[in-house]
């Protein structure tokens, strides 16, 4: 994750993780993190990651990782973007640079 952060070029970065995340993750500075309770249910994950988000992102559309997490964090997460309206680019690294999957080089 701190590769991608750091190759990004990115203007805001928002880390969505748990308690565990919070504590072995140093954020940069153009990072924030939204701790969830990944106890919670989906439909209450999405509310928690909407109400998070909403109001701090001004493009319409956003770089999206989901390389670590459950399953069930990645579906409150996708619904929560969806929600918002935002259309997203799923972004990885490929040999340890950043990639954009789906974008021919």
């Amino acid at each position: 994750m701190s590769k991608i952060i750091a190759q990004g070029g990115w203007n805001k970065v928002f880390l969505i993780t748990n308690a565990f995340g919070k504590e072995k993750f140093q954020p940069a500075a153009n990072t924030e993190l939204i701790v969830i309770n990944d106890f919670l249910e989906i439909p209450d994950l999405v509310k928690e990651i909407k109400k998070n988000l909403q109001g701090k992102i001004v493009d319409f559309e956003i770089a999206l990782n989901l390389i670590s997490g459950a399953g069930k964090e990645h579906m409150a997460v996708l619904e929560a973007v969806l929600e918002l309206g935002l259309n997203f680019r799923l972004v990885g690294l490929k040999n340890g640079n950043l990639d954009v999957l789906g974008l021919e080089r």
